[in-house]
């Protein structure tokens, strides 16, 4: 750790004002808790909200992984996972069994999260209803009255048009029976992954200032119809081609040897520990 840094970068006033914001949005489910976003040395939109929870939370005998996609070797990932180690010394790992806080952008890991780890999502839009409703002080007022009809509204006309919903990803989910909350970018697959989920789950947004929470043993539930159920992505008759893995969020790649499209594991930890005989320990 560099000694011109404070610990994990962030001033301890700044922390603790964070802290505090966590253990509001903790208390009340769901709940969109505004809070003095901070200036990163990285872009706004680039995972300045996740970063600030991460650093917050991180204490020295921790172990950080952090993910783009899935993968542990994209831009964003190598970039926050060194700034991180460089100003805290923390240990860093690519297995997310060995972890204890994990930041990611996109996706939840394959394998199950446990009592002990953190889950930090990065959020570039944190409030769910505003596709339909620019105005702050109205969304607010809304998920004060419980009032989503128009969160309804939207996935209605996308039936209407499209005969299903088109939410490919970031579908909102109603957390605890009371809040709609906009779970980040991650596919509908890992929607069912924070429900009654072991661990805590943190989300921040630092461009829109905003830090929500999904405690454990939390119900989340996706925004759906009776007649038209929530469904999410279909991988039939597919499976990873380097692995073999079925029953996973995959997505397509070129084989870089015969450059035919073919499937993938998006998490790239998961694939590797199947191709090296490790899968399926807990």
């Amino acid at each position: 750790m560099r000694k011109n840094y404070n610990f994990a970068f962030l001033d301890e006033g700044s922390k603790r004002e964070i802290r505090r914001a966590i253990l509001k949005g903790v208390a009340i489910p769901g709940y969109q808790v505004p809070f003095a976003s901070r200036e990163m040395p990285i872009g706004r939109g680039w995972g300045t909200g996740g970063l600030q929870l991460t650093l917050s939370c991180i204490g020295p005998d921790d172990v950080l992984k952090v993910i783009d996609q899935g993968s542990d070797a994209s831009v964003n990932a190598v970039s926050i996972r060194g700034l991180v180690h460089e100003t805290t010394g923390v240990d860093t790992t690519t297995r997310t069994q060995d972890a204890t806080l994990i930041q990611s952008r996109h996706r939840i890991p394959e394998r199950p999260l446990t009592r002990d780890q953190l889950l930090v999502l990065q959020v570039p839009t944190p409030e769910p209803l505003r596709t339909y409703e620019p105005r702050e002080t109205v969304t607010r007022r809304l998920h004060a009255e419980a009032e989503y009809t128009g969160a309804y509204l939207e996935l209605f006309e996308q039936i209407v048009r499209y005969g299903t919903t088109t939410t490919g990803a970031d579908h909102p989910v109603m957390v605890g029976g009371r809040y709609v909350m906009a779970p980040s970018p991650i596919p509908r697959y890992d929607n069912a992954r924070l429900n009654m989920a072991d661990n805590l789950t943190l989300l921040g947004a630092g461009r829109e200032k905003k830090i929500y929470a999904v405690p454990p043993y939390t119900r989340v539930e996706s925004l759906a119809f009776d007649d038209y159920p929530f469904v999410t992505e279909e991988f039939e008759g597919a499976c990873c081609h380097v692995c073999g893995a079925t029953g996973v969020y995959l997505t397509q790649t070129v084989d870089p040897v015969t450059g035919e499209q073919v499937w993938q594991c998006s998490d790239t930890d998961y694939c590797a520990q199947r191709v090296s005989g490790e899968q399926g320990e807990e």
